[in-house]
């Protein structure tokens, strides 16, 4: 890839950040004994990410037990590249099983996180603090209330939602907004081909208060890679976790089948792989600022970044949209355009004139 593909900066949110269009994603770092990488891939992946122009980094406290921020600390400290990356980590999950106050998104529990995040991640603040998982029971009052003191405090500069409901960070954000806190700027939600439901709710409510979308698992947990055929599933994560508890890793379904092989013929026609074409695809989305791609080796990096430089014509877009597109369901089927015209006595209504923007 050239490094202009990702030496270009946005705006995130309504806010002053300025980011990467590809965020790298920690997870991996420090899983060698599985699925992820161990300390020294782990370093040569976030300076070759670093070294092309990236400036955001993702990470959570529950990431390989922690190792992962343990080890974005080290490799900061190292490289004194501290105050050019955009830090991004998360709190929610339970630290102490038994303990019901070291999980869930209460004041208790994020004062508790967010210090021992700082102290693995050796720095005194982090540019973007996330609520990792709605844990369906703090009030979204003492949430944002404890996100805006860690602000005032200096520990923390911006605030993000990952995984809540639409309904959730509607009244997160207007409760910012009406107390004067610190607003919400990103929400981090799976996004792609094979995981549109976010297109329902949440892309149209960040759209309207000022959030950014940064998409994760863009590759639908590896399934998009190509790697994964119908006739046999293979190796990877997602082989290991079928059958398994947790859905996000449910994705060998016949329609997901049928999604993969547009991408397949997509990608052929264009010449370049179903990952980068998949993540070409997630990344210009509406509402997407920085997607979130992580890496087993410095190939698999290079091939993510690569996908920057990739451009679908309308033809193949229009066939990868109506491949995954989402099936109507109430109440949705009354904002198309044929009950919409009803509603407007089948006259042509904007909300805006076409030259307006």
């Amino acid at each position: 890839m050239t490094v202009s593909g990702l030496a270009r900066y946005f705006l995130l949110g309504r806010s002053g950040l300025r980011v990467s269009p590809m965020c790298l994603g920690t997870m991996t770092f420090g899983r060698e004994r599985d699925w992820g990488t161990g300390e020294d891939v782990s370093r040569e992946i976030l300076d070759r990410y670093l070294e092309a122009g990236g400036n955001f980094v993702d990470t959570a406290d529950m990431y390989s037990d922690g190792a992962s921020e343990t080890l974005l600390g080290k490799f900061l400290r190292d490289s004194g590249r501290r105050d050019r990356v955009v830090l991004a980590t998360k709190y929610t999950f339970n630290a102490s099983k038994g303990d019901p106050n070291a999980g869930g998104n209460g004041r208790k529990n994020l004062l508790r996180a967010l210090e021992g995040s700082l102290r693995r991640l050796q720095t005194d603040y982090v540019d973007l603090y996330w609520v990792h998982a709605w844990d369906t029971l703090t009030p979204a009052e003492e949430v944002m209330a404890t996100l805006d003191a860690a602000v005032k405090q200096g520990k923390v500069r911006h605030v993000g939602l990952s995984d809540v409901p639409g309904w959730y960070l509607a009244r997160a954000q207007t409760i910012a907004q009406w107390r004067g806190f610190e607003p919400v700027c990103a929400l981090q939600l799976e996004y792609s081909l094979v995981e549109r439901s976010i297109e329902r709710e949440h892309v149209p409510a960040a759209q309207n208060l000022g959030m950014a979308i940064c998409p994760w698992s863009p590759l639908g947990g590896g399934f998009l890679s190509g790697k994964y055929t119908p006739e046999g599933a293979g190796t990877g994560r997602l082989a290991a976790m079928r059958g398994g508890a947790n859905p996000v890793f449910q994705k060998f379904t016949e329609r997901n089948w049928k999604i993969l092989g547009v991408l397949r013929e997509v990608a052929s026609v264009l010449g370049r792989s179903p990952a980068e074409v998949a993540l070409a695809w997630a990344a210009r989305r509406p509402g997407v600022v920085s997607t979130i791609v992580g890496a087993r080796s410095l190939e698999q990096l290079e091939t993510n970044l690569g996908a920057l430089d990739v451009e679908i014509p309308a033809e193949s877009a229009r066939r990868l949209d109506e491949a995954s597109a989402l099936d109507l369901a109430h109440p949705y089927v009354f904002f198309g355009p044929e009950i919409q015209a009803r509603i407007a006595g089948d006259v042509s209504v904007r909300a805006e004139p076409p030259w307006y923007r």
